[in-house]
């Protein structure tokens, strides 16, 4: 009998070592989750103010029901010295625990990052093993207590849904850069080049404003959209330099260092370019970047020389002047020759911006530098954030064209018109 319970035993052990790995478990009805923690200046030394944008964890479930009016989100604002004190705090309005399990982004006013001390609360993220390295940096032109509070997503019942598909979109299409946590950290420890994060805003220009309705040039609130769209517009990207912002970046000049630097997770790309053959329309093409940019250095000559070639395949995927460039050699070209020099243009024109305006490059290039030195110290004697604005720097741009829509010829106009 004894014999028997001892097998009876023996054979319960795992069952038990098993159970063990639930006795923290914790249910739904005793957690609320942070999708958005927002950052603002405070009048008060060495305290901000952060904003929790709390996701009800019950709307969009089964458990909710059809009929259901609950509101989707929450927003709490405390005053605090870092993350980590906040969540038992905001305990004394909230009934149940805080979780960070679902948080995808940080979002810091405009204000707050042009602080010199904003680097000291950001690493307090750092610090919290709950806050996930690829969450991502967001900064706005407004409050981000503001901007958390208006940004109302369409077709979205769950909003942490909202900002994980809005930004990886963005970041695919090259208008906002990828602005991960764990690559402001490294950037700003390597102290060689220019964090770039996203830039957005729930302040969008009204009818009445000057507006651009082309996202040429344009930050996010610029491009006015008509209809029951989204209240924010994600556009363009903050510029840091040492943990601090310094300036901003358009849409398209995001998209030329997306381009330019062979780590982005850009696709592919569709843009304007000017028409060669008529100065009234624009072309649409799909720009692919299929080849590595090539970097040549010479660190060694005073000043310092870079160059870089950027292979492109383009699609030509509209013409409004209906040249029927595909058929003639010269007026392919002439196009080729007018895209090269028109990206040209707009790439050394955000060079010299990186040099004269922010002293510094976002483009990666100091990873090539380091490669012409022996040793780490002999770079680290070259000083590349001293010695980068005054480089002389030329970039080429090298387009082989790809389709020319998917009906390549269209009529001409004289021989519809006639």
């Amino acid at each position: 009998m004894k014999q028997n319970n001892l097998i009876k035993l023996i054979f319960l052990i795992p069952f038990i070592l098993i159970l063990t790995g639930c006795w923290d478990l914790k249910g739904l009805d005793r957690q609320v989750f942070v999708i958005g923690i927002g950052l603002d200046v405070s009048d008060e030394k060495g305290k901000i103010d952060i904003t929790y944008l709390i996701a009800n964890p019950e709307v969009g479930t089964s458990f909710a029901g059809g009929g259901t009016e609950e509101d989707t989100v929450m927003t709490v604002t405390m005053r605090s010295p870092d993350f980590l004190s906040l969540r038992h705090s905001v305990n004394a309005a909230v009934a149940r625990e805080i979780s960070y399990d679902l948080l995808k982004v940080i979002v810091v006013s405009e204000e707050l990052a042009k602080d010199e001390e904003f680097i000291r609360f950001l690493y307090s993220a750092e610090k919290d093993r709950e806050i996930k390295r690829n969450t991502y940096l967001i900064v706005t032109k407004e409050k981000a207590a503001e901007f958390l509070s208006k940004n109302d997503p369409k077709f979205l019942t769950r909003p942490h849904k909202f900002y994980e598909n809005m930004i990886q979109r963005g970041i695919e299409v090259g208008f906002i850069p990828n602005s991960e946590l764990h690559h402001f950290f490294r950037v700003t420890e390597e102290d060689a080049n220019l964090f770039l994060a996203t830039y957005a805003t729930t302040n969008i220009r009204q009818k009445e404003d000057e507006y651009r309705i082309n996202e040429m040039d344009a930050l996010a609130g610029d491009v006015r959209i008509e209809g029951e769209t989204n209240s924010a517009n994600f556009l363009g990207a903050a510029v840091f330099l040492e943990g601090m912002m310094i300036g901003t970046l358009t849409g398209v000049e995001n998209r030329i260092v997306m381009l330019l630097h062979d780590a982005s997770s850009i696709t592919d790309i569709l843009a304007p370019i000017p028409d060669p053959f008529h100065e009234d329309y624009e072309l649409t093409v799909r720009i692919r970047k299929q080849h590595n940019t090539s970097v040549e250095m010479n660190v060694h000559d005073m000043p310092s020389k870079i160059h870089v070639t950027l292979p492109l395949t383009v699609d030509v995927l509209t013409d409004p002047s209906m040249e029927n460039p595909v058929d003639n050699k010269k007026k392919v070209e002439k196009l080729r020759s007018t895209m090269e020099e028109f990206m040209e243009t707009k790439i050394m024109a955000l060079v010299e911006k990186s040099q004269k305006e922010f002293k510094a490059e976002p483009f990666g290039w100091s990873l090539y530098a380091r490669k012409e030195f022996k040793t780490l110290k002999d770079y680290m004697e070259f000083d590349w954030m001293r010695t980068y604005p005054e480089m002389k720097i030329d970039v080429d741009v090298e387009i082989r064209f790809g389709q020319f829509g998917r009906q390549p010829k269209t009529p001409s106009y004289k021989g519809i018109r006639d």
